[in-house]
């Protein structure tokens, strides 16, 4: 009997011990733990910094700001970044324990990378961020920064060992640029801002043979449409090369598409079409920023594969209060916590005023 009640006395001190442990940190990967008071401390610092909170927002889509309370952020905020911080945790262990390789001494490249990518992420998603992806950087606390920076290091150590990603040296971009020349041509373009009401009479006039510029002077709403539509050119340098590349991927030359696209005026929909007049052959030295971002999204793709399984191969825990680890449609992620609603706790009331208690 005294064998038992002592097993059952140390089962018991075992529990209230691991309690406490998995009370003191916010998330565990692999092995790997960050506690509550860092998690908080870096949710505090993107709040307080417009320029982190944009950057993260083109990094990973979400609602970094206030939450149900005062003092919170948005559920959607604290799970998308708790996201990337499993990601960047389970692929830093991978490294060290699988690749047996652990980042050290001048992190700069790692820190150049980091920072292309968070420019480049904003740029793509047409987001004016108040100041730099350094300045950025610099509004981390230095624990989440230098985070960052080891996360970011052995992110391009494995990208470095797949066999399936690009080496980013000049000869390589030289190379798949040179087996890329087309998608990297300065483009003219026309455009034709047309009233729904006028869509039908545009493709038979379309159909009749007018020319790109009989058609946009026509039909167009746009200022262009007195000059035939002309718009611009736009080279790999151009913030938008990126846009006007896919909106005239495979386009003949002088040919509106038969499919328009759509644009919101107003509250007004109209159809858009787009034409491409000019293609001419850019050299490597201007369409190279392009291709280097080019082959980051090739390698990221790919990486993204291995990334996932790594995921899957991690041991994750969450803490409820920042979010849920789960498997949806896209992979192992970590999801919204379950938390009330602004309207839970706009009047909320303490015990002691929330009327007297009676025991019966």
């Amino acid at each position: 009997m005294r064998r038992v009640s002592l097993a059952l006395i140390l089962a018991l001190v075992l529990a209230v011990v691991l309690g406490r442990v998995s009370v003191s940190h916010a998330l565990e990967v692999s092995g790997s733990r960050v506690s509550q008071g860092e998690v908080a401390a870096e949710l505090a610092a993107i709040q307080a910094s417009p320029v982190l909170q944009c950057y993260l927002t083109a990094a990973s889509p979400a609602s970094y700001g206030v939450g149900a309370g005062s003092g919170t952020m948005a559920a959607s905020g604290a799970a998308a970044w708790l996201n990337m911080r499993v990601q960047g945790l389970a692929i830093e262990r991978y490294v060290a324990t699988t690749l047996h390789h652990t980042p050290s001494g001048n992190l700069a490249s790692a820190q150049t990378s980091l920072e292309q990518e968070l420019t480049q992420a904003a740029q793509a998603n047409h987001l004016s961020c108040p100041g730099s992806a350094s300045q950025a950087l610099a509004a981390m606390p230095s624990a989440m920064r230098s985070f960052e920076l080891q996360s970011q290091a052995s992110s391009l150590y494995l990208i470095s060992k797949l066999n399936s990603t690009i080496p980013l040296t000049t000869a390589s971009l030289q190379a798949y640029y040179a087996s890329h020349r087309s998608s990297y041509d300065t483009l003219c373009i026309s455009v034709a801002l047309v009233n729904p009401s006028q869509v039908n009479a545009f493709h038979a006039s379309q159909a009749a043979g007018l020319s790109v510029a009989q058609l946009a002077k026509k039909y167009s709403l746009d200022p262009s449409g007195a000059k035939g539509g002309a718009y611009g050119c736009y080279s790999p340098t151009s913030t938008s090369y990126g846009s006007v590349r896919a909106d005239v991927a495979n386009l003949a030359l002088d040919t509106f598409p038969t499919t328009p696209g759509q644009v919101n005026l107003g509250g007004s929909i109209y159809a858009l079409y787009v034409a491409v007049t000019q293609r001419s052959t850019t050299p490597f030295a201007t369409a190279e920023p392009a291709v280097l971002n080019d082959v980051r999204t090739y390698n990221a793709s790919a990486a993204s594969t291995v990334r996932d399984g790594i995921l899957y191969r991690a041991a994750v825990t969450v803490d409820p209060a920042f979010g849920r680890w789960g498997l949806a449609s896209t992979g192992p992620v970590v999801g919204s916590a379950a938390l009330p609603s602004v309207g839970d706790v706009t009047s909320a009331t303490t015990l002691s005023t929330a009327g007297s208690l009676s025991y019966r």
